[in-house]
C-alpha cells in the first residue's frame, strides 16, 4: 500500500478519502514510537494515531506535581540503540514525568518519526472486513483509514477514572484529575486543598502540593505499602560509571522477573536466621537503595503468606517509626488482609513525613465516606470540608479500558466490548481471538504493569515484527489466535496468579478499582523469562495457536 501524503495529515488538510496502510498504530507513547520505529525499518507504510497534541502517552497526561517513574531512568528506557543510550545524560535516578517525555520527543526527533504521527487523532472505531481482510479506523474526527495490520499500542494505563462524585458541578472552587492536569501546571499558595486518592499518583502528590497548600486533607479510603525511593541526582561520574556497564544491565534485566534488575534474593525468609531476616530488610529499605528492590526481599514473598507478612509487618513499623501522630499512623498503615505488594507498590519521596506537617490532615474515607461536592467543599458522612480545590488520584480503567473505548468489531462484527464483558482475555496478551491482523502491545495477559513497560514493549514490538515479516514472505494475509489457544493461555495466566498473594488483594491488577468491573488478574504474574521463553517456543513451532492463511 502507498502511504499518505504527511504534510497533509499535519496541517488537518486532509480530504475525506479513505488513507491506505499497511499498518496503524493507535498511540504514540512508548509502545507506538518504538513499533513506528520499527514498521518502518521493515519497510511497512505505517501511521501513528494519538488523541493527545503531543507524543509521549502516559507521561503526557500525567503532568501532576511530584510525577515521575518508579522504575530506575537507566532501566526506563529504550534499549535498541546503543548510540541512544550513550548520548542521553538522565539527571536523576528516578526521572520526573517532564524528563521522560522530553526523552520520548527526543527519539522521535532523532529517528526522524514526527512525519509518522498524526496527533490530536483520537480513534473511535475500527472495524474488519473478512473478505477484503482490511481492516477499517475511523477518528472523532471524520477521518478513515484501512490497514492491513492494526497495532493497539493504548498503553495499560490511560483511560482515567472520572470522578462519579455528587454536587461536583455545584463546588465553587477548581477540582484537577492526575491524569488531565492543565499544562501550565496549578498553584496552590495559601489554598485549602483535598485530594481524594492515596495510589502513586496521589503519594507522589502529597509532598508537593503540602509544600505550597495552607491546608491539605487527604482523602484515604484504603492505606497501600509505600516504600523510600532514595532518589539522588546523577553525578557524571556515577552516570559514566553505570553507562559502563550498560550492556550487562540491560542482560541481567532481561532474566530478572520484573524486567529490571532488583538484585533479588534467590533464599526463602525459611532458609535464613531471624538475624539474616532482619538484615535483608534493613538493606533493602535503606542500603539497598529502596524502591521495587523490596518486593524482592525473599525468593518466596509473593507465595508464602507468612513471609509476606514479616515484610508487611516490617514496612508498618516503619511507617509508625516516621509518622508521628499514632491516629495518623494508623490511618497511614495498611491493614493485615493486604499483601505486600498486593497493590501496586508506591515509591515516595518524604510521603510519610509530609503527615508530620500541622496543616496536613488525613481522613478515613472508607469509614466516613465522601458522599457529595458542596459549593465550598466535600462532605463526608460526618461533616463538611471547607475547601478551594479538589484533587482526584483516582487512577485508571486500566489495562483494558483504552481498548474498550474504542468500538472494536472483529470478524463477523464481534464486539471486543462484547467479548470483554466478563474480563478481558487474549492469547499471549498480544492478540485476541476473533480479531484478525489485530495486534496489543503490553496488553492484558502479558506481563506489562507487573513488570518494567519499556522492556516488555520492546519483547512484543520485536516479536510481533518478526511474526509479520514472516507472514508476509510467506504470503500469509491473515493471522488469528485460536479460540482454544486464547482459553489455555488465559486459564494459564489464572493458574499462575493463584500460585501467589496477587488476588488476595482488591487492587487494579483485579479491576477492583472500577464499580462493576469483572475482577480477573489481568498480567501474566510469573515474571518476564518465563513469559519471553514462551512467546519464543510459540513462534518456534510455526506459531503454535494461531491460525494463518
Amino acid at each position: 500500500m502507498q502511504d499518505f501524503d504527511c504534510e497533509n495529515a499535519e496541517s488537518g488538510n486532509m480530504e475525506n478519502s479513505v488513507k491506505k496502510l499497511d499498518m496503524l498504530v493507535v498511540g504514540a507513547g512508548f509502545s507506538g514510537i518504538y513499533q513506528l520505529y520499527k514498521a518502518r525499518e521493515a519497510g511497512l507504510s505505517v501511521r501513528v494515531l494519538e488523541a493527545g497534541d503531543g507524543v509521549g502517552g502516559t507521561w503526557f497526561w500525567n503532568r501532576y506535581p511530584g510525577a515521575r517513574c518508579d522504575v530506575e531512568s537507566l532501566d526506563y528506557s529504550y534499549s535498541f540503540c546503543r548510540e541512544l543510550e550513550e548520548e542521553w545524560q538522565w539527571s536523576e535516578r528516578y526521572a520526573p514525568q517532564a524528563e521522560i517525555l522530553k526523552y520520548m520527543e527526543h527519539v522521535v526527533d532523532r529517528f526522524a518519526l514526527k512525519d509518522g504521527i498524526q496527533l490530536n487523532a483520537r480513534v473511535s472505531r475500527a472495524v474488519f472486513n473478512d473478505d477484503r481482510l482490511l481492516w477499517t479506523v475511523s477518528t472523532e474526527s471524520g477521518e478513515v483509514f484501512e490497514c492491513t495490520y492494526l497495532v493497539m499500542a493504548t498503553g495499560g494505563l490511560s483511560i482515567p477514572q472520572r470522578p462519579q462524585l455528587k454536587g461536583l458541578d455545584d463546588f465553587k472552587g477548581r477540582w484537577y484529575h492526575s491524569a488531565q492536569w492543565p499544562k501550565d501546571g496549578v498553584d496552590f499558595t495559601g489554598q485549602r486543598v483535598a485530594l481524594i486518592g492515596t495510589g502513586s499518583s496521589g503519594v507522589q502528590m502529597v509532598p508537593i502540593i503540602a509544600e505550597q497548600a495552607a491546608k491539605l486533607t487527604v482523602f484515604q479510603r484504603t492505606a497501600n505499602f509505600s516504600v523510600p525511593a532514595h532518589n539522588v541526582p546523577f553525578t557524571e561520574k556515577a552516570l559514566a560509571a553505570a553507562k559502563a556497564r550498560y550492556p550487562d544491565r540491560r542482560a541481567m534485566g532481561r532474566e530478572a522477573i520484573t524486567g529490571q534488575f532488583l538484585n533479588a534474593n534467590t533464599k526463602t525468609a525459611a532458609e535464613m536466621t531471624e538475624e539474616e531476616q532482619r538484615a535483608e530488610l534493613e538493606y533493602r529499605w535503606k542500603g539497598a537503595g529502596g524502591g521495587f528492590r523490596m518486593l524482592r526481599t525473599f525468593a518466596d514473598q509473593m507465595s508464602n503468606l507468612e513471609t509476606n507478612k514479616m515484610v508487611a509487618d516490617f514496612a508498618r513499623n516503619r511507617i509508625r517509626s516516621v509518622v508521628k501522630d499514632s491516629a495518623k499512623a494508623d490511618l497511614l498503615c495498611p491493614k493485615d488482609d493486604l499483601p505486600f505488594g498486593g497493590k501496586r507498590l508506591c515509591v515516595d519521596s518524604r510521603y510519610y513525613e509530609t503527615f508530620n506537617l500541622e496543616h496536613v490532615d488525613i481522613v478515613d474515607a472508607a469509614a466516613h465516606p465522601v458522599i457529595e461536592a458542596t459549593a465550598h467543599g466535600l462532605r463526608t458522612d460526618q461533616c463538611e470540608y471547607k475547601v478551594d480545590a479538589i484533587v482526584f488520584a483516582t487512577g485508571f480503567d486500566a489495562m483494558s479500558g483504552a481498548l474498550k473505548a474504542i468500538d472494536i468489531r472483529g470478524s463477523c462484527g464481534k464486539s471486543l466490548r462484547e467479548k470483554w464483558e466478563h474480563g478481558p482475555t487474549s492469547y499471549l496478551g498480544l492478540s485476541i481471538a476473533g480479531f484478525p491482523n489485530m495486534f496489543v502491545v503490553a496488553g492484558p495477559g502479558s506481563p506489562s504493569v507487573l513488570s518494567n513497560m519499556v522492556h516488555s514493549i520492546e519483547t512484543h514490538v520485536d516479536w510481533i515484527m518478526r511474526l509479520l515479516t514472516q507472514a508476509r514472505a510467506t504470503g500469509v494475509q491473515r493471522i488469528e489466535a485460536t479460540q482454544a489457544a486464547e482459553d489455555g493461555w488465559v486459564q494459564r495466566c489464572e493458574d499462575e496468579a493463584n500460585k501467589t498473594l496477587y488476588p488476595r488483594a482488591n487492587s487494579w491488577y483485579m479491576g477492583a478499582n472500577i464499580a462493576g468491573k469483572p475482577r480477573v488478574f489481568m498480567a501474566f504474574v510469573s515474571g518476564v523469562p518465563l513469559y519471553r521463553r514462551i512467546i519464543e517456543d510459540v513462534a518456534s513451532n510455526n506459531y503454535q495457536g494461531f491460525e494463518m492463511a
